[in-house]
């Protein structure tokens, strides 16, 4: 693709992870997980079907203001765009259509590193996470990485363990994030969760604070708009076109690759 950006971590190989026969939204405890935690870059040339999904035909419901529509998920020269916009809304009864790309296998410790530009616009974040909840038969254990457009100068930082939140971050990036492509970093160990800024340490969660999460769960990016519910937090939103987050790439590597020394078993 001729990128001539860096990432800080270097993988020993490129390995495919295996697609888990599931539903989009609805995924139950009966249905197997792949939790093989195999390393993987995709630069986002195309849409690759063996690692990822895209949300599509439903909401999140209060207070995300949207309905996800696969065709907002595109590619073009190597950056995968995430479009909010209106066109044929409302969508799954909301005013307003998104994308949302989601890693089909699940995966637990080890570096995630995703390169992006966010968006600059009151109402909206763009996000990198990993996430997985009661939907799929698990507790809802979280890992973010938010980007708030009302102040894209500054990186939002939070985890859930077991549904409880409130452990919010936030970095002062010395940049405007909607200004260009960075690289951002979360690794996840047993005993520490650690937040990166183009290869550069930024934030910590040791236990202190409350639990790490330690569910497998999906990697996924998204761009969403709040409800009126969270002005307080978004500031309020106001549609004047469509607006795009960007993608050029993702890449996972497992703790102790190749020995995979904190990985469990599949989960089922």
């Amino acid at each position: 693709m001729g990128k001539h950006h860096r990432f800080w971590l270097m993988l020993t190989g490129l390995f495919l992870v295996l697609a888990a026969s599931i539903g989009l939204h609805t995924p139950t405890q009966a249905q197997a997980r792949d939790t093989s935690h195999q390393a993987f870059t995709d630069n986002f040339d195309s849409f690759n079907a063996t690692l990822w999904h895209m949300a599509d035909g439903w909401t999140n419901g209060d207070p995300f203001d949207y309905g996800w529509q696969a065709g907002n998920v595109t590619f073009s020269s190597g950056i995968m765009s995430l479009q909010l916009d209106n066109v044929g809304c409302p969508c799954s009864g909301s005013p307003y259509a998104s994308g949302e790309y989601r890693s089909n296998g699940h995966y637990q410790y080890g570096t995630y590193t995703v390169r992006m530009k966010a968006v600059a616009q009151d109402g909206v974040v763009s996000s990198f996470f990993i996430y997985t909840g009661p939907s799929e038969g698990s507790p809802w254990d979280e890992i973010d990485i938010e980007i708030i457009g009302k102040d894209t100068t500054t990186l939002q930082t939070n985890y859930y363990t077991n549904g409880l939140g409130g452990h919010e971050g936030y970095i002062s990036l010395g940049f405007d994030a909607a200004d260009g492509f960075h690289t951002y970093s979360i690794e996840w160990m047993p005993d520490a969760i650690k937040w990166y800024v183009d290869g550069d340490l930024k934030h910590t969660e040791d236990g202190s604070n409350g639990v790490l999460p330690t569910t497998p769960g999906r990697i996924m990016m998204n761009l969403w708009p709040g409800t009126d519910t969270v002005n307080d937090w978004l500031e309020d939103f106001v549609y004047s076109g469509p607006i795009s987050a960007q993608y050029d790439s993702v890449s996972f590597e497992p703790a102790d690759w190749p020995n995979k020394n904190y990985l469990p078993l599949a989960v089922h």
